[in-house]
């Protein structure tokens, strides 16, 4: 009573922020209740009828205690804050716990999912389905029965041919092709013999290679003959291509486990660059190296690329990464195997020496610098996985291009310049690489070596060459270690 009669008599005002007063203070509080701009019987007060509050309400509003007894009350009122709806000096919505998470988090968890995998992984196995599909329609049987088994359990070479692998035959002129004294007879896409009387044997190279054809060889012509094939495309398609179910299953388990979770740590366009450069590169190395009669498709060119990336990320992170030296043996050990089984016939192992050299330069471009080397160049920050995202030194480049390289260390500068040789580098081994497809076809004796073991003439499969058929016309044919060499990737 004796504190209302003192707002009463003294100063006939208000205090709305909802708390009790408690003892009138000797000195003057701004913020305090003889200072506020309504009356006390104004209709400015925050409970819901407009009026004042009475004894119950103060009652109520007792601290760790709900006000329980307004139930018309609005809820911002029990709000610790000056501001009623539609007053935030930052914000629009009266403060309140998100039912769901923020934005940002599920922008975060968006770009957490590897859609470049998905997405790969989704054509490719379309794609194989098709294979199967076409493989069924021209002999009856999705899976190559005849004239031997697929131990992939896939369609058969010619079929993958005619979709688009690598085959040198349909990309530029080869020795013992276009040379040959006589027109040689091409495998159909259907065909289920190794007779090469049987008419399914009998087809022109345009036929095999199908995707628009190309320049059917001419008999007595020359390896200079011109229009050349040039179905440049089966440097890229046979990423897409599987030989079999065994091959694309153990393509896709290694895709969606390390291929995946590479992609959320270094970002979906980090990860497209080292996924279909190395694939490519690693064709194109073997389209150079690898025997020219063999039909070479998987993606395991750009796994190899991702392999590396893991080699190279174990590296930057050593001082930081428990028992380092075990995960090094094992993806040292895994490296070997795959390389090792790249030697056994029917898989060529250039794509994938060619897939692993184009990961480790891009990694080395793309990835950020190692733990040691940042501390030595004065960043306090250790090596973290990049997500895709621009990085602080990338905005300040953006910003002030010229000042972005001031007061940088000789070692930073040494870095960068590794960086920019090893690009450029790898860069002209492509060229150099195209060219001497195209244009030179140099050949490496020793190189085969690679990828077979001299074992039961195993280093011939796959080889085009011309030599009198023992047959009652003796007419010429071509001829291989098989029928046709495959490659699976």
């Amino acid at each position: 009573m004796a504190a209302n009669e003192y707002y009463n008599s003294n100063n006939q005002h208000s205090w709305n922020h909802g708390n009790v007063p408690s003892s009138p203070q000797p000195y003057s509080d701004p913020y305090g209740p003889q200072h506020s701009q309504f009356p006390l019987n104004s209709d400015h007060d925050i409970s819901s009828g407009g009026g004042k509050y009475n004894s119950n309400d103060y009652a109520d509003d007792i601290p760790l205690k709900p006000n329980a007894s307004q139930p018309g009350r609005p809820e911002w009122s029990d709000v610790e804050t000056h501001y009623a709806p539609g007053q935030y000096p930052h914000s629009s919505h009266s403060p309140e716990i998100s039912a769901g998470p923020s934005k940002r988090k599920r922008r975060s968890r968006f770009k957490k999912i590897p859609w470049v995998v998905y997405i790969t992984s989704a054509i490719q196995v379309a794609v194989f389905i098709a294979e199967l599909v076409k493989m069924g329609q021209l002999t009856g049987t999705p899976i190559m029965i005849r004239p031997q088994f697929n131990p992939m359990i896939g369609p058969s070479p010619y079929v993958q041919i005619n979709m688009g692998a690598r085959f040198v035959a349909c990309m530029r002129n080869v020795k013992g092709v276009q040379d040959a004294p006589e027109v040689m007879p091409w495998p159909c896409p259907d065909s289920q013999s190794d007779d090469r009387a049987d008419p399914k044997n009998q087809c022109t190279l345009s036929q095999l290679c199908g995707l628009g054809g190309v320049q059917d060889p001419r008999a007595g012509g020359s390896i200079d003959d011109k229009p050349e094939p040039n179905q440049w495309f089966r440097f890229i398609i046979p990423i897409f291509l599987h030989a079999g179910l065994i091959h694309i299953g153990v393509n896709l388990l290694a895709q969606m486990i390390i291929g995946a979770d590479m992609e959320r740590n270094i970002g979906w366009w980090r990860f497209a660059i080292v996924y279909y450069a190395s694939g490519i590169f690693g064709f194109v190395f073997g389209g150079n190296f690898a025997a020219p009669g063999i039909a070479s498709t998987g993606a395991s060119g750009s796994l190899f690329g991702i392999l590396a990336l893991c080699v190279l990320e174990l590296l930057y992170k050593w001082n930081t990464i428990s028992r380092p030296v075990t995960y090094l043996l094992t993806m040292i050990l895994a490296v070997v195997i795959s390389f090792v089984l790249g030697l056994l016939p029917g898989l060529d192992n250039f794509s994938h020496i060619g897939g692993f050299l184009m990961g480790l330069v891009l990694g080395v471009c793309l990835l950020r610098s190692p733990d040691t080397l940042r501390e030595r160049i004065g960043v306090s920050t250790p090596y973290l996985s990049v997500n895709g995202a621009p990085s602080r030194d990338a905005k300040q480049f953006i910003r002030q291009p010229i000042g972005f390289f001031k007061g940088r260390k000789p070692l930073w500068w040494g870095w960068w310049l590794l960086r920019v040789g090893a690009l450029v580098g790898i860069l002209v081994a492509f060229i150099l690489l195209i060219n001497n497809f195209y244009k030179y076809r140099s050949e490496c004796s020793w190189c085969k070596y690679l990828s077979c073991l001299p074992i039961k003439n195993w280093c011939d499969v796959g080889l085009i060459k011309t030599t009198p058929e023992q047959s009652p016309n003796s007419r010429r044919g071509l001829l291989a270690a098989t029928s046709m060499g495959q490659a699976w990737l």
